[in-house]
């Protein structure tokens, strides 16, 4: 080998141990960077709330439309023309209350003639009483006279009763729910002239599947309210449970009662019904907005120093703004409410502040 193929020979070298040392070195700063890139990673914003101990409530939920307890058609017992209207709709009312006056100038004449047709067979009977005491009359003539007696008193009654039915009354008491007549009409005997509802108590009715009727039982207390009146609630019971299924159903009739002294309800109106049938105490309890359902699986995120790891619950009793957690989170624990999309077990967190409406659970009662 000439010396000028060996000093080709060395600058080859030399180049070959110069480019693995650029290799190195760049492999070097490569490895580096990446664990400044992570020391930089941001925390994920979220809310949380803590975990809390308190009673929960089971409770069985179904729609119906109120109905008044009692209702009738006020008809006239008597015909004649209508002289006088004393109520209009809206009015309230009590048991005897008259409502219309028909003309009854006919009825008080014909009660006058009754009357004194009384007065004179009542004379003669009293009459004949002393001469059939005395045998001056055979038993068969006073039993005449006593008969003639007891049927003319019998018509007098009935004078009286229809003079009386000249003024419309109301059996039961409630609110004029619609008037059917005007002055001057022409009433017939057994015609309805007024409507009138009671408003205390209303009547819902719910159809129960009769799987679950056996939770239920009279007396249970009920929570209600009216979709035409907003935040406000009333309070009622299970007044009667149908001892019958209806076998093209499968359900039950249960009737809850409720009463209103603000008359704020209405017949006809649409409500919905909660029946409490059973409560937890001293349970543990996170928001609804907490817990994540996935494949049957229920789950939430708890936070410990900044770090959150999904934890596995199992669930009990549910209401509109809070879950029982059975098994799975002890008390002094906090959860993630808000931000759960964006995590991972064992994700760095960030608690800030919620909204008034998510700290509220307002959306969660929709």
């Amino acid at each position: 080998m000439t010396r000028t193929t060996q000093i080709c020979c060395l600058v080859v070298c030399l180049a070959v141990i110069a480019g693995i040392g650029l290799g190195l070195s760049g492999c070097g700063r490569k490895s580096k960077s990446a664990p400044q890139k992570a020391d930089q990673s941001a925390a994920v914003p979220v809310e949380t709330a803590p975990v809390t101990v308190g009673d929960i409530s089971n409770f069985f939920t179904g729609t119906a439309t109120l109905e008044a307890q009692d209702e009738t058609e006020v008809v006239a017992k008597v015909g004649g023309v209508v002289k006088e209207i004393l109520v209009e709709e809206g009015s309230y009312v009590v048991p005897g209350d008259v409502l219309a006056k028909l003309d009854d100038e006919k009825l008080a004449v014909q009660h006058e003639q009754a009357e004194a047709n009384l007065k004179k067979l009542e004379s003669e009977y009293e009459r004949a009483q002393q001469l059939f005491k005395g045998n001056l009359i055979s038993a068969q003539d006073f039993q005449r006279t006593e008969f003639e007696y007891q049927s003319e008193k019998a018509a007098y009654d009935l004078s009286r009763l229809n003079l009386e039915y000249a003024s419309i009354r109301t059996p039961i008491g409630g609110v004029v729910a619609e008037r059917k007549i005007k002055v001057g009409n022409m009433v017939l005997p057994n015609q309805a002239t007024f409507r009138v509802t009671d408003l205390d108590p209303l009547l819902a009715e719910l159809y129960v599947p009769e799987r679950q009727i056996g939770r239920l039982q009279v007396g249970h207390a009920a929570t209600l309210t009216a979709d035409a009146l907003k935040d406000a609630e009333f309070t009622g019971r299970i007044d009667r449970i149908c001892p019958v299924v209806d076998p093209s159903t499968g359900t039950v009739k249960v009737t809850v009662g409720v009463h209103d002294t603000s008359r704020r309800l209405k017949p006809g109106m649409f409500a919905r019904i909660n029946i409490v049938h059973d409560v937890h105490t001293n349970a543990t309890l996170v928001p609804r907005d907490a817990v994540i359902i996935e494949d049957n699986e229920s789950a939430v995120f708890t936070v410990r120093d900044g770090i959150a790891f999904r934890q596995i619950v199992e669930t009990g009793y549910v209401n509109p703004t809070q879950i029982e957690v059975v098994k799975g989170l002890k008390a002094d624990e906090t959860v993630v409410t808000a931000g759960k999309a964006s995590l991972k077990d064992s994700t760095r967190v960030e608690a800030v502040t919620g909204s008034p409406q998510a700290a509220g659970g307002g959306s969660v009662a929709k």
